[in-house]
């Protein structure tokens, strides 16, 4: 019995079918085939599901507000991830339905970083999207870093680590929410139900949170009905 974060972990335990219970970041898994469907998992995954192309739209649209002037985007994600490519490319479509350009920043490996910045460098953003997985949140305080000496804006999918960790600010799943329920499916499996017979369950709270300090420390302004808008607000 395992509970994974993740894409490429949640695929290695259905090939070994085992027993398991995703509980954050493994992308749609309807779409990247790891079940049947939400309703009727139809193998040995169940657990959270992302709300990939909702959240994109309402990510994006965040974006506009915090940055009323945007005109382009860099978005950081694993080329690697099936999970998280498939994630970029429903924030990548919100962004143009928004009028936004897309900068795409897809790497596979943490050498790749250096390349990202250089390329935003030649091609300044006026903010970034970091779309999460292993690789991106290893790296992060790299991205927090040249973000906050460049002064751009960047939002990320989670607060933790992210904005606890000194990035700007985030939009996503309240993950001590996700964590229980999916602690709560880990339970009803030792208790003798199956994994297919779970339905796939969908976040309910989405918090926005603010790390102000982060922004004061590299001198980004937010707008203050912006800052109205966060369920959290570090300072």
């Amino acid at each position: 019995m395992f509970v994974v974060g993740g894409f490429p972990t949640a695929l290695a335990c259905k090939v070994a079918n085992v027993p398991t219970v995703v509980y954050i970041g493994a992308g749609d898994p309807v779409a990247t085939h790891l079940i049947d469907s939400l309703a009727h998992p139809g193998g040995n995954i169940t657990g959270i599901s992302d709300n990939a192309t909702v959240l994109a739209t309402k990510r994006l649209a965040l974006i506009k507000q915090a940055v009323p002037e945007v005109r382009r985007v860099a978005m950081l994600w694993n080329r690697d991830d099936l999970g998280m490519s498939m994630r970029y490319d429903a924030s990548a479509g919100a962004a143009r339905s928004l009028g936004v350009a897309v900068q795409p920043l897809g790497r596979r490996k943490p050498d790749d970083f250096n390349g990202v910045f250089e390329a935003m460098d030649r091609d300044p953003p006026d903010a970034i999207f970091m779309v999460a997985d292993a690789l991106t949140t290893l790296n992060r305080k790299r991205v927090f870093d040249y973000a906050g000496a460049h002064h751009i804006p960047a939002l990320y999918e989670y607060d933790l680590p992210n904005v606890h960790d000194g990035g700007l600010m985030s939009y996503g799943p309240d993950l001590n929410e996700s964590m229980e329920r999916a602690a709560d499916l880990t339970a009803r499996i030792f208790a003798g139900a199956r994994p297919t017979d779970l339905p796939f369950e969908q976040p309910i709270h989405y918090k926005l949170v603010i790390n102000l300090k982060t922004a004061k420390d590299t001198g980004i302004e937010l707008p203050e009905n912006f800052v109205a808008l966060a369920d959290e607000v570090i300072e």
